[in-house]
């Protein structure tokens, strides 16, 4: 599904920042769990991606766009499937954003703009973990619609 229509070069631009990080065996295990309808985790972090910088670009906000990829790509890094029965992910809307950031910090440097992306996505459900910084909020909003373009087009 495509979220945003990005030129090639915008396109480019996103693999170049998101190499390293899309060459990781993890990162690449989110192509096998479901997260909305039938779009994977990786591919809708990778429409969180698009949508994120697309915003960014779109509206002149003026993110730090490197940290802004980074987190929108990392911001669903839990690595388990929610939809399976378990005790110790059944409150998985509230938990997974700081499990996701637990493993982006064991496997990459990030900063704290890309750790309040990740831990902030969720806000509201996340109470007192809110977007701190324009790349948490940009983010934040990325996500609920592309998690509601990529659920009802199912």
């Amino acid at each position: 599904m495509t979220i945003v229509h990005l030129s090639g070069e915008e396109r480019r631009q996103i693999r170049e920042v998101l190499r390293e990080y899309q060459q990781q065996a993890e990162v690449q295990s989110m192509r096998k769990f479901i997260q909305h309808g039938r779009t994977t985790t990786y591919e809708h972090c990778m429409n969180v991606v698009r949508f994120s910088y697309w915003l960014n670009r779109k509206f002149h906000l003026k993110a730090n766009e490197r940290a802004l990829l980074i987190g929108a790509l990392l911001h669903d890094f839990y690595l388990y499937d929610w939809h399976e029965k378990s005790t110790w992910h059944r409150l998985h809307g509230f938990s997974h954003p700081f499990r996701a950031s637990r493993n982006a910090k064991k496997l990459f440097r990030i900063g704290p703009v890309e750790e309040n992306i990740i831990e902030s996505h969720m806000w509201p459900l996340t109470l007192r973990h809110y977007p701190k910084c324009r790349e948490a909020a940009i983010v934040c909003v990325a996500d609920k619609c592309c998690s509601v373009l990529e659920t009802v087009s199912a």
